[in-house]
């Protein structure tokens, strides 16, 4: 392929493009613990701007026990209860109906997708087979994941991007219509008649969860690296200068406690990830959080001066790809000029194959390249 001068600059979200989906681990507690699909997302992205879990990837609060009772508390709201079974529910049904699942992948439910969206042995290569647990789910005693070992860019104090869970505004081509219904159906659809006068009382009743245990099982879920994005980064970084874009990473983040395991100081230098970007911006560190336009224009600013600095001429949003699972989040990168690429749970070698096309440059090896074609 030859190199495409056009783009200056690859932002990366973290969480669901470059690690594993901490959405997937959601969907597995759910599953687990017998809680209605959807619900915990659901939760976390209506209780959107001021959550707690929106609250901590803004660096305002730390993960305490103070946290935990909010977030439980949010997890627990009784209105957005009867809003989740009376609109949101009803509403995907209706969806779940029309949609094409070979093309969709069932966006509404966000949940897990084929096979291929974990790795094979081959693909996590030579990386050991058993991750460090977190202290807290060491101390209940709970049985080992069976997933790959931290890699380097599992270590950060801000690795997180865990999850951003606004609605999803920016599909896959083709499924623009079904993505305006989703949005709608999670924020401005009307009960029915029958719906309007639903009660609580004659709801099932609330989930019990874990949020301390919840939040975990997000935090180690997300500590592996997606066996498709995480390889194409590595490839970047070997690009010729030349011909080398900067690689910046955009990610709505959490702040590990001092000592935790997650936390970057508590590793060596070598093991942390900011060492495979140019500029690292995390929501925790700089109190903004994706989608908020002026985070996205702090990464903007921060490459544009760098580009300078380097001799170029600095960069635009133009001439920048942005990634993400969350659509939301690709809707103002896109606003702002960006070009955007939407990674899919489960699907993540296709945004790698379209990165490929943008940039010009070979992201794949051989052997997954045929496997995919």
């Amino acid at each position: 392929m030859t190199p495409s001068k056009d783009i200056k600059a690859i932002i990366f979200d973290i969480g669901g493009v470059c690690v594993l989906s901490p959405l997937e681990a959601i969907t597995t507690y759910e599953n687990k613990n017998g809680i209605p699909s959807d619900w915990i997302n659901y939760a976390i992205s209506r209780s959107a701007p001021n959550g707690f879990w929106q609250r901590l990837e803004r660096g305002e609060i730390g993960i305490d026990q103070d946290f935990f009772h909010g977030f439980n508390a949010d997890l627990r709201d009784q209105e957005l209860w009867k809003e989740y079974h009376t609109s949101f529910r009803s509403s995907k049904k209706k969806l779940k109906d029309v949609a094409n699942p070979t093309q969709l992948g069932d966006h509404v439910s966000l949940k897990t997708e084929a096979a291929d969206s974990r790795p094979t042995d081959q693909d996590r290569g030579a990386q050991p087979s058993n991750p460090p647990r977190p202290p807290q789910l060491e101390a209940r005693g709970e049985g080992e994941s069976g997933q790959p070992s931290l890699s380097k860019l599992a270590k950060d104090t801000t690795i997180g991007d865990p999850v951003s869970l606004e609605s999803e505004d920016v599909a896959e081509s083709g499924s623009s219509n079904v993505s305006s219904a989703t949005k709608q159906s999670t924020s401005s659809s009307s009960p029915s008649p029958q719906e309007a006068t639903a009660t609580l009382d004659s709801l099932p009743p609330l989930s019990d969860i874990d949020a301390e245990s919840l939040f975990w099982s997000m935090m180690e879920h997300s500590r592996t690296p997606d066996p498709y994005v995480f390889p194409a980064l590595l490839r970047l970084e070997k690009v010729a200068s030349k011909e080398k874009p900067i690689l910046a990473a955009l990610s709505n983040s959490v702040i590990f406690p001092d000592g935790h395991p997650y936390n970057r100081l508590s590793v060596p230098h070598e093991s942390d990830p900011r060492s495979h970007f140019d500029i690292y911006v995390a929501s925790a560190e700089v109190g903004l959080r994706k989608p908020n336009v002026d985070i996205y224009r702090l990464v903007l600013d921060k490459l544009n001066k760098l580009d300078r600095q380097r001799g170029g001429t600095g960069v635009k949003a133009e001439d920048c790809v942005f990634l993400d699972d969350i659509g939301e989040n690709l809707k103002t990168a896109k606003e702002l000029g960006m070009k955007t690429i939407k990674v899919v749970l489960g699907k993540t070698w296709r945004a790698v194959k379209e990165l490929e096309q943008v940039t010009g440059l070979d992201l794949m090896d051989e052997k997954t390249r045929r496997s995919k074609l």
